[in-house]
């Protein structure tokens, strides 16, 4: 196994692969932007560097800075965590031009599943079944025309480099087409550096779903209980659950044979996630693939006692997988709320600011992923995560009583954050039901 790793990532994920590293007596470097020399996963991580200045693109983004910190302090493997450069195919075949393991899966993979329009050919192929829609990229807004006459609005244009909803838009007639397609590409090409758009038919009142995976080089893995991602603003989500409350026995057999068939389709390995739409008939189709950690990653982890970020770690070392799929125990019900600087009374606009004194949430069965201590500066440079709060119950019910309860003890004085935001939902009686979809915040809050 590498000795020492290069945690190419800021913030709570940094800090969370920082910690992985050192359970298994592994060496990290935290590289940094000039803005961040004094943040948590710095200070934690047994030697860092920085990478340049405060924008992404000078510093988190910056692959030839990256690839020359990890040449620089001897580390021979470098942990992407999720967004910046975690989906970037050149950057995996870089490392491994320049004799560095990239912890994930192969660049050609993230190239195949990284295109989302791709990744729907590989399902079909797979016999996975898909939302009705473009069989591949939109040359241009008249086929987008066309083609959205042909399977009937609403549709959704998606751009094929990415997620995190930048790139989307939801088109409910004729009259909006034109526009919603510049404005998707334009945001598409200045998120992703591809302006590749492919369309869907729109699925009201759908939930959305996912499974993850975890698998090793000689085919060896997990698929894990799904995980509800539901309650989502403007495409991002908020709030996740592992089981998920909608899913039945038979639609969780079919969730696992249908990510286990793109699994096998292109030979992944390290951890993954196939995401679904479960309809309102109880249809489901398959949408994308993230080839990385995922965000709500420790929702999984609470359920099975399965460290996946160690597992990642072990894997890309060339190790067997410590579990398999037998010997996988799922039990009782997990959530996390992701605590952002907005300002949910002001339209949830970014609410950077110095972190004067914070208090998280401790006892039984509560965990919090974070990045922050008193004197934090949450700056308007990067994403607004600053917190992941976590809770597992025996079932449900116990999960948003115990959720209740960490998030009336954290208290984060400085900027304004979505906690109380959470709190309503979490007292809310569609969600308490279990009765929701992606459209829930938007119909319960306005927003």
């Amino acid at each position: 196994m590498f000795s020492k790793v290069l945690i190419a990532n800021r913030g709570e994920i940094a800090v969370r692969i920082v910690r992985a590293c050192r359970d298994m007596g592994l060496h990290s470097v935290a590289i940094h932007s000039t803005v961040d020399r004094n943040s948590l996963h710095v200070k934690l991580a047994d030697e860092s560097v920085c990478v340049g200045g405060a924008s992404a693109q000078a510093s988190y983004l910056n692959i030839p800075n990256i690839i020359s910190a990890a040449e620089i302090t001897g580390a021979k493997a470098i942990h992407p965590g999720y967004g910046f450069l975690a989906e970037n195919a050149d950057f995996a075949e870089i490392c491994q031009e320049c004799d560095l393991t990239f912890v994930g899966p192969s660049a050609e993979v993230i190239s195949l599943m990284g295109d989302k329009a791709q990744a729907k050919v590989t399902a079909r192929k797979a016999e996975v079944p898909l939302i009705e829609g473009s069989e591949g990229l939109l040359e241009d807004s008249d086929q987008a025309r066309q083609l959205a006459e042909q399977i009937g609005y609403p549709v959704l244009l998606k751009a094929a480099g990415g997620g995190g909803g930048k790139g989307m838009r939801i088109v409910r007639g004729q009259g909006d087409l034109e526009s919603a397609f510049q404005m998707a590409q334009g945001e598409a090409k200045a998120a992703f550096n591809n302006g590749g758009l492919y369309m869907e038919q729109y699925l009201e009142n759908a939930r959305h779903i996912e499974v993850q995976i975890l698998f090793d080089n000689e085919g060896n893995g997990l698929l894990f209980p799904e995980r509800e991602c539901s309650v989502q603003r403007r495409h991002q989500k908020l709030i996740e659950e592992s089981p998920s409350p909608a899913v039945t026995p038979q639609a969780r057999q079919k969730l696992m044979e249908y990510a286990s068939r793109i699994q096998k389709a292109v030979r992944y390995k390290s951890a993954g996630t196939a995401e679904f739409l479960l309809d309102k008939k109880g249809g489901l189709h398959f949408i994308e693939m993230n080839t990385r950690l995922q965000v709500e990653h420790g929702v999984s982890e609470m359920i099975t006692g399965v460290d996946i970020v160690r597992e990642q770690l072990a894997i890309a070392s060339g190790n067997r997988i410590g579990v398999d799929q037998k010997g996988l125990r799922a039990g009782g019900h997990a959530m996390e709320f992701r605590i952002n600087a907005e300002d949910p009374e002001n339209n949830f606009a970014p609410s950077p600011g110095v972190v004067h004194r914070v208090h998280l949430p401790a006892g039984p069965w509560v965990r919090v992923d974070t990045l922050l201590e008193p004197g934090t500066e949450v700056l308007p440079h990067y994403d607004s995560l600053i917190a992941k709060v976590m809770v597992w119950g025996e079932n449900r019910n116990e999960a948003i009583r115990r959720a209740r309860r960490a998030l009336s003890e954290l208290s984060i004085e400085g900027p304004k954050t979505t906690r109380e935001f959470h709190l309503e939902v979490l007292h809310n009686s569609r969600f308490l039901s279990g009765d929701y979809s992606t459209h829930f915040i938007q119909e319960e809050f306005g927003n």
